[in-house]
């Protein structure tokens, strides 16, 4: 505690750093519409039609037409909220069958807040004019409460729902829960015995069975029981097999499961987006698809074109045996999804003549609508100006996205992957007792430095590193080390780099004939008691930005705008704008404060 003044100064010295602190270098819908594909047509009010959403699906089905469907997860911040409202909007033009929306109980899902699962179902129904389905979980609710999110979501027009068990709260096992919600089942029972046939029920499929069932067989006795209770019909989980997803069909037909069965599909966007899903989810990942992504997993835009070559593949293999019917989960991105119904010629290709020479709705990403100016430099290019002003998310690399990005929100919140933690294995590398405040920071020292703890274990996983280290934090372990021993406890960092060839195997991204460039950044915990020394320290250079908060949030100090995205990495690659692929926002950084209070 006495080394707070010799210890705060090598952290700006050597780091240029961030607490945040990084290097300040340069710069309800009306009785008389109907719905078909997604959007709305004006009836006569003398002759209300009403076409359900299982209705479609089998008018598809009969006429042999194809047709896609998207899925989304609720935002973390209102400014997230707002621009995927946006992309609603730009997909929308592609005529979804429908969309959905999934629910989170942790972010209060039912409420009125801007993020909420039901206020972004509303918006998606009734402002963007999507056919909409509500995700909805049940485990943990009370029949009372239930019964309160579904009238809600009836009271705003929702007639879709898919119908999930949920899991516990992490760090909780299941446990049997009497005269309440146990399973998926239990809610589609309620859902009809409460509500008939308004709602169309949809529910969840695994081709290589749930993770939590004793066998294949099993699983998929539990599916036939949900659909026998009422659903009507059925979507999968990720697979990377046509044949996975084509017997699993059969078997599902095979004990009598007799409802439309759509596919879901995840395109690879990332090299840590696969990890994820190896991790978190028991699936039989092709090793073709992994040897692949090990040759490319330096280069952010080749996975990219990877991950969309590999899912239009399997997209038309499943075509071609007969599938109509795809479902995406986007993870809010809409560029790689938007590539692969364009080459599947599942987009719609209907456009609407442009207003301005360079204004058309396929290229309004971003909420601004009545925008009728723009530079004249970028009057013949309205796609990279759009791209350009909106699209941070194309190389989701980095956790520190603008918060106006949609995609800024935990992987692992969604419902197709399963986090277990293992008691036993986190005691082993973080320790069981705790006699003083050393004990923590040596758990730090030993995970940054990769050095097996007090007791010979190596610490290889951490609540806020939960892949392990970046091959760039090599450039910084002796100092990171220190840091920590010195009860400095870093969570995150990256040197800085000057130019580096995008090839680099440490530092580089995106394709392979660029430079990229970053500031020197680093985050971290310490003392309240060490604050003082901090803040006196930083005041000498005006040229470091920060950002300093506290669990509670009553300390928010920074010298940085507030509104306004700081990029912290770009790139230059030929024929290109700079690509900013990551940012450090305030207002992601106070969301992420609250990730730091649920760890």
């Amino acid at each position: 505690m006495s080394q707070i003044d010799t210890t705060i100064s090598p952290i700006i010295e050597n780091f240029q750093s961030k607490f945040m602190v990084d290097s300040n270098l340069p710069p309800t819908m009306p009785r008389n519409m109907s719905f078909h594909n997604g959007f709305s047509d004006p009836v006569s009010p003398a002759s209300p039609v009403y076409e359900s959403l299982i209705e479609k699906i089998n008018k598809k089905i009969e006429n042999k037409e194809t047709w896609f469907s998207l899925e989304f997860f609720p935002p973390k911040t209102v400014n997230g909220a707002s621009n995927l409202i946006s992309k609603f909007e730009f997909l929308g033009s592609g005529k979804p069958l429908f969309c959905d929306i999934t629910w989170h109980p942790a972010g209060d899902p039912a409420s009125d807040k801007p993020t909420s699962s039901m206020k972004i179902a509303n918006v998606m129904h009734n402002y963007c004019l999507l056919e909409t389905m509500l995700h909805i979980t049940c485990y943990g609710q009370t029949k009372e409460s239930m019964k309160q999110y579904l009238d809600k979501a009836k009271s705003i027009g929702i007639r879709n729902l898919l119908a999930l068990r949920g899991d516990p709260a992490v760090g909780t096992e299941w446990q049997y829960q009497e005269n309440g919600f146990n399973y998926a089942t239990d809610l589609v029972k309620f859902i009809r015995e409460n509500y008939g046939d308004y709602f169309v029920i949809c529910v969840a499929g695994y081709p290589h069975g749930h993770p939590d069932s004793n066998s294949y067989e099993e699983d998929l006795m539990h599916l036939k029981e949900k659909v026998d209770a009422g659903a009507d019909f059925i979507i999968t989980q990720l697979f990377f097999k046509a044949e996975t997803f084509l017997k699993y069909v059969d078997d599902c037909r095979r004990i009598g499961i007799a409802c439309p069965i759509i596919p879901g599909i995840l395109p690879i966007q990332s090299y840590d987006s696969l990890r994820h899903i190896c991790k978190l989810s028991k699936l039989e990942v092709p090793q073709n698809i992994v040897n692949a992504m090990e040759k490319i997993k330096g280069n952010d835009e080749a996975i990219r074109i990877y991950g969309i070559e590999q899912a239009v593949k399997l997209c038309k293999d499943l075509m071609q045996a007969g599938v109509l019917g795809v479902h995406f989960y986007t993870l809010n991105r809409d560029v790689a999804v938007t590539e692969i119904l364009r080459i599947l010629e599942l987009w719609n290709k209907d456009t609407e003549p442009r207003r301005l020479p360079w204004k058309s709705k396929q290229l309004c990403s971003y909420s601004r609508p009545d925008e009728d100016v723009r530079p004249i430099f970028w009057s013949i290019r309205p796609k990279s100006y759009v791209c350009r002003t909106s699209d941070w998310d194309q190389f989701p690399n980095g956790r520190w996205g603008n918060s106006s990005a949609p995609s800024f929100g935990d992987l692992k919140d969604y419902h197709i992957f399963y986090s277990k933690i293992n008691t036993k294995d986190c005691l082993a590398q973080w320790g069981s007792e705790l006699n003083d405040e050393t004990d923590v920071w040596n758990v730090f020292a030993s995970f940054v430095s990769g050095r097996p703890n007090k007791n010979g274990v190596k610490i290889t996983s951490f609540p806020w590193c939960e892949e392990g280290l970046a091959s760039e934090t090599s450039l910084l372990t002796d100092e990171l080390e220190r840091l920590n021993t010195q009860g400095i406890l870093t969570i995150n960092s990256q040197p800085s780099v000057n130019g580096a060839p995008s090839s680099d195997p440490v530092v580089g991204w995106g394709s392979s004939d660029g430079y990229v460039y970053q500031k020197a950044y680093l985050e971290f915990f310490i003392s309240k008691s060490f604050l003082p020394f901090l803040v006196q320290s930083l005041e000498k250079y005006p040229r470091v930005i920060y950002h300093i908060i506290n669990r509670s949030g009553d300390i928010n100090l920074t010298n940085c705008t507030l509104l306004n995205p700081n990029a912290v990495t770009w790139g230059v690659f030929p024929g290109k704008e700079i690509v900013q692929p990551t940012v450090v926002d305030p207002v992601s950084f106070m969301s992420w404060k609250v990730t730091l209070k649920e760890a």
